[in-house]
């Protein structure tokens, strides 16, 4: 049964807030449906529209499934990329990462991406700075899949392999980047249902401490970077002092930290000054 636009949105958007989710979903749900832009719904208030085309989708999004996945895709860095279970959905927050490579990285460095998912560091990445020649890589071979998409979606060069961390890797490189798994296991329980419930444990955990990818990024990134080369990595809620640790004891210098827009700790930047025999 057809109402008016206006009279729908309002009612559905005050029905999300009586569940605690964002009101804004149903306006990015409805426009979905209806194949149009949200700018468009507060334009036409007046249009017919029947609940049906946008209940299904609205059930799953009250059932805790998050938006991205209901919708498909998920803007990143001013770019829109696939997303689905498959992969982590890309946060705010990750953008710093990228900033700091396409800011800091040498001109025609090697840079590679590990646990790529989605491949949104690594495509935003070479789309911004085109000089770089960038390698991503994901344990995952499903995530490798989704991520071929996004590659071919923004005509990227960026190349694409399966490795556990830098297991499979050859050749050095000037830049390792990475937005590893860093939320310690029994922290995972206390995560909002949509992240807990829907998003890849793989590429939310790594294990009782946290900084488990991090040891392991830290200590393989050693026989793939080139001398003085950069580990740029997202960290997690008060892990700094603990990866400043991991950094020092490994041989390399924390050059920076950078926090996020709530001041918290959130990009480490670190340089590798010398190798083991």
């Amino acid at each position: 049964m057809s109402e008016r636009l206006d009279a729908l949105r309002s009612r559905l958007r005050q029905d999300a807030l009586e569940r605690g989710f964002n009101a804004r979903d149903v306006d990015l749900l409805l426009a979905d449906a209806l194949g149009r832009s949200v700018s468009w719904l507060f334009a036409h208030g007046e249009e017919p529209v029947d609940e049906a085309i946008v209940r299904a989708q609205l059930d799953r999004r009250f059932a805790g499934e998050p938006v991205q996945y209901i919708r498909g895709s998920t803007e990143f860095y001013s770019r829109d990329f696939l997303v689905d279970d498959r992969v982590l959905i890309p946060r705010p927050e990750t953008e710093l990462l990228v900033e700091q490579v396409v800011q800091h990285a040498p001109q025609d460095a090697r840079v590679i991406d590990v646990g790529t998912g989605s491949g949104c560091i690594a495509i935003s990445v070479e789309r911004e700075r085109p000089d770089l020649r960038v390698v991503s890589v994901d344990i995952s071979v499903a995530a490798l899949a989704l991520a071929e998409r996004n590659r071919a979606r923004h005509d990227s060069r960026v190349r694409l392999f399966a490795s556990d961390v830098l297991l499979a890797v050859r050749g050095t490189f000037d830049v390792v980047v990475s937005n590893p798994p860093y939320i310690a296991a029994g922290a995972v329980a206390h995560l909002a249902v949509e992240v807990r419930g829907h998003e890849p444990q793989l590429a939310l955990t790594p294990g009782p401490l946290g900084t488990e990818v991090i040891e392991r990024l830290l200590d393989q990134s050693r026989a793939r970077l080139v001398a003085d080369g950069l580990v740029m990595m997202e960290i997690g809620y008060a892990q700094e002092s603990a990866v400043r640790e991991l950094c020092v004891a490994r041989g390399y210098e924390v050059e920076r930290v950078v926090p996020d827009l709530a001041g918290i700790p959130r990009v480490v930047v670190a340089r590798m000054h010398q190798k083991s025999g």
